[in-house]
């Protein structure tokens, strides 16, 4: 059996996919979803965005909840996609809920976090053969800004269109605490900065003792963030997917409690 026992922090549904990946490879797991997902009411603003899709050279939808919500508004606003529009993603699992729509889409094999979605060269192509770059991002109420400052850096327009906020779920206070020593777990995963920015809120005065728990994070932004916060043991995924944790799990020694 693998020594490691895991905290998982994401959707309820990504965290039942995840938790039988990973039980699949004999590790053990434990799931405290600490974001809820809530679509936001379509605005205005959401409605004259997407009716006008086909301004844009170039469509990234940022995860699976903005890859659902932006096919519900396809199906109501346009039942027929645009062939030729490329759509992108930052990981496999994004894409192939696209792809499975009928879209083209394009995301990175060599990693799961915006630099390397921004060194696809069919997202170069599509922004070169555009007379005027435009780019839309679906996302939730926040996030990806670094991926639309390097887009803007390179003289691209880009817009938002914000489909979801991340809510944190109700747990009894020091619910966290309780998971983690009734279940002896050795490691935390947060998929998200503000996933992690949730755990520190369920913690409260227990952080301390947990951020001594290796922490496994999607990307150097969130790892800056755990670091910041006191956490003593960051581990940089480079990606969100099973495969990017399980890889990261190998180069690690089990902590032992």
């Amino acid at each position: 059996m693998n020594p490691w026992r895991l905290l998982l922090t994401r959707p309820e549904q990504e965290c039942q996919v995840l938790a039988t990946t990973l039980a699949e490879q004999g590790i053990a797991s434990s799931s405290l979803p600490l974001l809820m997902i809530e679509p936001l009411a379509e605005t205005a603003e959401q409605r004259a965005t997407i009716l006008e899709l086909d301004r844009y050279c170039a469509v990234i939808a940022v995860s699976k909840p903005a890859a659902r919500l932006g096919i519900e508004l396809l199906d109501r606003y346009w039942p027929q996609p645009l062939a030729e529009q490329p759509w992108f993603s930052v990981g496999a699992a994004t894409a192939e809920l696209l792809r499975d729509y009928g879209l083209s889409v394009y995301f990175p094999a060599d990693g799961d976090d915006s630099e390397a979605l921004l060194a696809l060269p069919e997202l170069r192509d599509a922004l070169q053969a555009a007379l005027v770059p435009r780019v839309l991002i679906l996302r939730g109420d926040g996030g990806r800004e670094l991926l639309a400052e390097r887009l803007r850096e390179q003289g691209v327009q880009v817009d938002y269109l914000a489909l979801y906020r991340r809510a944190l779920p109700e747990y009894p206070a020091g619910e966290l605490t309780r998971r983690i020593q009734a279940e002896r777990l050795n490691g935390l995963v947060v998929s998200s900065g503000q996933g992690f920015n949730h755990m520190l809120q369920l913690a409260g005065n227990d952080w301390p003792t947990l951020a001594r728990l290796p922490l496994f994070v999607p990307s150097p932004r969130v790892a800056q963030l755990a670091l910041a916060a006191g956490a003593k043991h960051v581990v940089d995924c480079r990606g969100a997917s099973a495969a990017a944790l399980l890889a990261a799990l190998q180069t690690q020694a089990a902590f032992e409690l």
